[in-house]
C-alpha cells in the first residue's frame, strides 16, 4: 500500500494521520494474513509495543481494524478496506489450519446474517473455519 493510500483511509476512518500510525496501516495491508500483536512488534521494531498496542486500540476504535479470534492462537488483527468509519462492513470468513496454526482470510465468503432475538444487538462477529490448510493437506502429520 502507498502511503497516500495509507493516510487516506485513515481520513476516511476519522483518524488523524501520523507516521507511526501509517507504518502500522502499510504493514497491516502487506501482510499475507491477519497478525497478533506479537506479530506486529516483529515486524515493526522503530515503534515500542505500547505504542503499537495503543494505535491498534485507536483502529479498532475506528473500524480501520477487525480482530479475529481464531480460536487458538489468539486474537488477529485485520485492516478493514472499506470506508466505512461506522461499522466494519468488509468481515469476511478465516481459516485457521490446526497443523501449521496459521490463520488465512477467505475475502470472498462473507459472514452469514444471523437474525439476533429481539434485544440483542451484534457488535462483532467471528466466522472461523478449521481444518488443514492446502499445504498442510498434502503433507498432513499423522497422529498416534
Amino acid at each position: 500500500m502507498k502511503q497516500s493510500e495509507s493516510l487516506e483511509l485513515m481520513r476516511h476512518h476519522g483518524i488523524r494521520p501520523t507516521a507511526n500510525r501509517d507504518i502500522v496501516v502499510r504493514t497491516l495491508a502487506d501482510a499475507v494474513r491477519p497478525l497478533t500483536l506479537s506479530e506486529l512488534e516483529q515486524e515493526i521494531v522503530t515503534i515500542d509495543k505500547s505504542g503499537i498496542f495503543r494505535t491498534v486500540m485507536l483502529f479498532l476504535e475506528h473500524h480501520l481494524v477487525h480482530a479475529i479470534d481464531d480460536g487458538c492462537t489468539g486474537t488477529r488483527y485485520e485492516l478493514c478496506r472499506s470506508l466505512n468509519d461506522e461499522s466494519d462492513d468488509d468481515l469476511h470468513a478465516h481459516f485457521h489450519c490446526e497443523q501449521c496454526h496459521q490463520t488465512f482470510c477467505l475475502d470472498d465468503i462473507p459472514i452469514p446474517e444471523v437474525i439476533l432475538p429481539e434485544g440483542y444487538t451484534k457488535q462483532s462477529a467471528n466466522f472461523t473455519i478449521k481444518g488443514l490448510c492446502p499445504k498442510c493437506s498434502k503433507h498432513p502429520k499423522t497422529r498416534h
